[in-house]
C-alpha cells in the first residue's frame, strides 16, 4: 500500500473513531441529564424538600454536577470539532468548569457534616444548619470554589496570552501556562481534596463512636454511617480527576496528535464523565423516599399514557 493510501486510511479510521467518541459522550451526557431531571422532579414533589437541609444540599450537588458536565462537555465538543473562538469567551468557560470541579468535594464534605449535626443535635440544630440558614453555607461553598480559578487566571502574564479578541483553541493550557498559575492550581486541588477527605473521615469516626455509645447502629446512626461512607466513595471518584494533569503530560510527550486525542478521550470518559455521572445518582437513588417518589411519578406517567 502506498504512502498516500496509508495516510488516507489512517485519516478515515480516525474520523470513525472521532464519531464514536462524540456519540458515546453525548449518549452518556443525555442519560446523566435525564437522571438528574428525574431526581430534581422527585425532590420538587417532596413536601419537605425545602425544609430538609440534606435535600437542599443534594439539590446543590445535582446543580453543580450538571454545570460541571455541561461545561466540560462544551469544551470537549469544541476541541473535537477544532472550533476556535475569542479568548474573551474561553476564560469564563474554564473558570466555571474549574470552579464546579472544586465545588464537588466541598459539597460532599458539607453533606457529611450535615449528617454529623443530625446525629449529635437531633432535637435542636445549630442555626447555621437549619433549612432557612443553610443557604449561607451553600453560598460560601460556591464563593470558595471560584476563588482559586479566578485568582489563577488573574495572575497570568499578559505577554504570554493571545489578544482577547483573537480566535484560539480553548483549553486550560493556553491561559494557565506560568509556574505561579500551576502552583496555585496544584495547591488548591491538593488542599481541597485532602482537607475534605480528613473532614469526611472525622465525621464518620465521630458518628460511629456516638452511635455505638447510644446503641443506635441499627437505626438512624447506622444509616448516617453508610451515608458518610458513600460520600467518601464519591470523593474518591472525584479525586480520580486530579490525576488528569499527570496523564496529560505523559500523553503530550509520547504520542502524536491523533493518539493524544484518543487517549484524552478515554481520560475524559473514565476520570470525568463516569465519576460525575455515577456519584450523585448512587446517592440519589439510594434514598428510599426519593425512590418511592420516582416510582410514583412513573406509575402516574404510565396511567396517563394508558388513559390517552
Amino acid at each position: 500500500m502506498s504512502s498516500p493510501e496509508l495516510r488516507a486510511n489512517v485519516t478515515w479510521s480516525y474520523k470513525q473513531a472521532k464519531g464514536v467518541m462524540i456519540a458515546t459522550v453525548l449518549l452518556l451526557f443525555c442519560v446523566f441529564m435525564l437522571c438528574v431531571g428525574i431526581l430534581l422532579h422527585a425532590l420538587a414533589k417532596l413536601s419537605n424538600s425545602l425544609d430538609t437541609p440534606r435535600y437542599l444540599l443534594f439539590k446543590c450537588m445535582l446543580v453543580n454536577d450538571s454545570i460541571q458536565m455541561m461545561s466540560s462537555m462544551l469544551l470537549f465538543m469544541l476541541a473535537m470539532f477544532d472550533v476556535n473562538f475569542a479568548l474573551f469567551y474561553c476564560v469564563p468557560m474554564i473558570i466555571i468548569s474549574t470552579a464546579s470541579f472544586l465545588n464537588s468535594p466541598l459539597i460532599l464534605a458539607t453533606m457529611s457534616v450535615e449528617r454529623f449535626v443530625a446525629i449529635f443535635y437531633p432535637l435542636r440544630r445549630p442555626a447555621a444548619w437549619r433549612s432557612d440558614r443553610i443557604w449561607v453555607i451553600i453560598l460560601a461553598m460556591w464563593l470558595l470554589s471560584y476563588m482559586s480559578p479566578v485568582l489563577e487566571n488573574a495572575i497570568g502574564d499578559p505577554r504570554t496570552l493571545p489578544v482577547w479578541s483573537e480566535p484560539v483553541r480553548c483549553n486550560r493550557h493556553l491561559v494557565n501556562i506560568t509556574p505561579a498559575q500551576a502552583m496555585i492550581r496544584i495547591m488548591a486541588n491538593g488542599l481541597v481534596f485532602s482537607l475534605m477527605a480528613v473532614l469526611i473521615i472525622w465525621t464518620y469516626i465521630c458518628i460511629m463512636v456516638q452511635t455505638r455509645k447510644l446503641r443506635r447502629t441499627g437505626d438512624s446512626g447506622g444509616r448516617a454511617q453508610r451515608t458518610v461512607l458513600i460520600h467518601a466513595a464519591q470523593l474518591l471518584l472525584c479525586g480520580l480527576a486530579f490525576t488528569i494533569p499527570i496523564s496529560e503530560t505523559l500523553i503530550t510527550q509520547n504520542y502524536d496528535i491523533q493518539s493524544q486525542r484518543l487517549l484524552s478521550f478515554f481520560n475524559y470518559l473514565c476520570l470525568v464523565i463516569f465519576p460525575r455521572a455515577f456519584s450523585p445518582l448512587i446517592y440519589g437513588f439510594r434514598d428510599q423516599t426519593l425512590r418511592r417518589q420516582i416510582a410514583k411519578a412513573f406509575r402516574a406517567c404510565a396511567r396517563s399514557k394508558v388513559g390517552v
